[in-house]
């Protein structure tokens, strides 16, 4: 799915001053963009993001500076098209929690992926109620917000088995011409048991599982 060579792995000591770099949410939505979307220019990425191109072109060489991204083949010889270097960044939890600065990137990215599914939720909508996508991909599409009880085993062991099927299924897809980028996001975060008597309870309610889960 994803080889050694596309993952940059980010480590919160020799990686410092990039993930500090990173911390900026403009900066971890241009990337994410052209990971998405493909090279791009800042003034086309400019467009998409509603800033303007001097100031996504000056977050796009803050992450050039720390290879995030780099210069792409240019259509002629008038615009600067940036493309990522990688398709993943990961890192370890445990290792990022041995500073402030780690722990508020980790923070910023997982909420920035909140947004970016709320913008493709949006897309996807759009894309199939003006027939961009085609109504076999009604029925597989969805949310599901499960909530089951599990040991910090067997929520690592669902993680490699997700990892693995997932490989499986993109490579047995590849070359299908029906296939189409699919954004799958999937959280696992445990929860402290809550104390109602002294905490009253203000999450929404998400009881209403659809009884198809995808």
């Amino acid at each position: 799915m994803v080889s050694d060579e596309q993952r940059r792995v980010l480590d919160p000591e020799q990686d410092a001053a990039a993930l500090k770099a990173l911390t900026h949410p403009l900066r971890i939505r241009l990337l994410g963009l052209l990971r998405q979307d493909g090279p791009a220019t800042a003034t086309e990425l400019a467009a998409s993001t509603g800033e303007s191109s001097a100031s996504t072109s000056y977050h796009l060489r803050v992450l050039a500076k720390y290879a995030f991204v780099a210069e792409a083949e240019h259509r002629d010889g008038r615009e600067r098209r940036w493309q990522a270097v990688h398709a993943v960044t990961s890192w370890s939890n445990e290792a990022m929690e041995a500073s402030p600065g780690s722990r508020a990137y980790v923070s910023l990215s997982r909420r920035a992926q909140i947004e970016h599914l709320e913008r493709s939720l949006d897309r996807h909508e759009a894309d199939i109620a003006e027939g961009r996508l085609g109504q076999e991909w009604v029925e597989p599409s969805g949310i599901s917000d499960l909530m089951p009880r599990m040991t910090p085993e067997s929520l690592t062991e669902l993680w490699e088995l997700l990892e693995r099927k997932l490989e499986e299924l993109t490579a047995r897809d590849a070359l299908d011409p029906r296939a189409a980028q699919v954004v799958l996001l999937t959280a696992g975060l445990p929860l402290a048991p809550r104390d109602r008597a002294a905490e009253p309870d203000t999450s929404p309610d998400t009881a209403a599982d659809a009884e198809h889960a995808s």
